[in-house]
């Protein structure tokens, strides 16, 4: 077998780097053991990026189950690293050892969308080098890229701040409480995994009850079929931190809570026709007397860090 053969089988980068992107070369060497002399009639590379769904709906003892898929090539480049001779059409022999072969490729250029793992679908971009003998099935060795949608950062609106009001009465029988607002800013619209975002908060809690903020960063996976009649929706939760609560009949209270956003947090995914990822930052007090009141801002992740512009604004106290 194959496998008993070639042994230590590596594919090794000329450069250490975790990231790829589009126009970007990617150039190193295989290098494998051989235990006996062996005949093989060539060796491939092939670079692909490929993106699929698939989730299913129903199920159970008396309903039908129905499975929706869809599935797209984004890239699909192949060549031959080793090649078996062109004159005689023989195998090239290989004697017992270590051997030792450099490769070359190139993304293309294209906008192409980010590396994403997820719940209902993936999008995935892999090297493959594959081995080939004579009257045996190829054997495979596949390595996963990570490959970077390196998105336009000098945007202005992912620079600029945001910002958001709301405000709400509790009610208790007849009665209805003095309002409890907030209104909350962000310095910007785009952000970098493992950057801590500063929400800028103003409370005023004329209510009876005490009220505590939270900041919570959320995912939205979006799936679609290719004709985009059916989808599969999901939101996940990716880190929250609670602030300091606000006390009843208490009034202009300027804080800043300070959120971290993990550092393998994926990308904004937008430009996948199968395959939607957006973040929202939602910002709510809670209480226990009725339903939270939230604020919510959508945002941006990215791979290149957006400098903030100075806000047109800050708040003041009320008169």
């Amino acid at each position: 077998m194959l496998q008993s053969t070639v042994k230590n089988f590596k594919i090794n980068f000329n450069v250490a780097r975790s990231t790829f992107s589009s126009g970007d070369l990617i150039a190193g060497h295989i290098t494998f053991d051989l235990t006996k002399k062996t005949k093989i009639t060539s060796i491939t590379m092939a670079l692909t990026g490929k993106a699929n769904v698939r989730w299913s709906t129903g199920g159970g003892k008396n309903r039908h189950k129905k499975v929706y898929s869809a599935k797209l090539e984004f890239v699909n480049f192949k060549s031959v690293i080793v090649q078996e001779n062109r004159i005689t059409g023989e195998a090239a022999t290989f004697q017992p050892g270590t051997h030792v072969y450099p490769f070359t490729c190139q993304f293309p250029h294209g906008n192409f969308p980010s590396t994403f793992h997820g719940v209902h679908g993936h999008i995935t971009y892999s090297l493959t080098v594959g081995v080939h003998r004579a009257w045996h099935m190829a054997k495979d060795f596949v390595t996963e890229l990570n490959f970077v949608n390196r998105i336009n950062t000098d945007q202005p609106e992912l620079h600029a701040p945001l910002s958001g009001s709301n405000n709400m009465t509790l009610c208790c029988l007849w009665c209805a409480s003095d309002p409890i607002t907030m209104t909350v800013s962000l310095e910007k619209k785009a952000f970098i995994p493992g950057e801590t975002v500063k929400i800028i908060c103003e409370f005023s809690n004329a209510s009876s009850w005490t009220v505590t903020p939270k900041v919570t960063l959320q995912q939205k996976q979006v799936y679609y079929t290719l004709s985009k009649a059916s989808r599969r929706m999901l939101f996940k939760n990716v880190v929250s931190v609670t602030g300091q609560p606000v006390c009843a009949h208490t009034h202009d209270v300027h804080t800043s809570i300070l959120l971290t956003i993990p550092p393998s947090t994926t990308l904004t995914v937008s430009n996948c026709s199968i395959i939607d990822v957006d973040y929202i930052i939602e910002v709510s007090l809670s209480t226990r007397a009725s339903a939270n009141l939230t604020v919510l801002f959508p945002i941006i992740m990215c791979d290149t860090t957006v400098d903030a512009y100075p806000p047109p604004y800050f708040f003041s106290p009320s008169k």
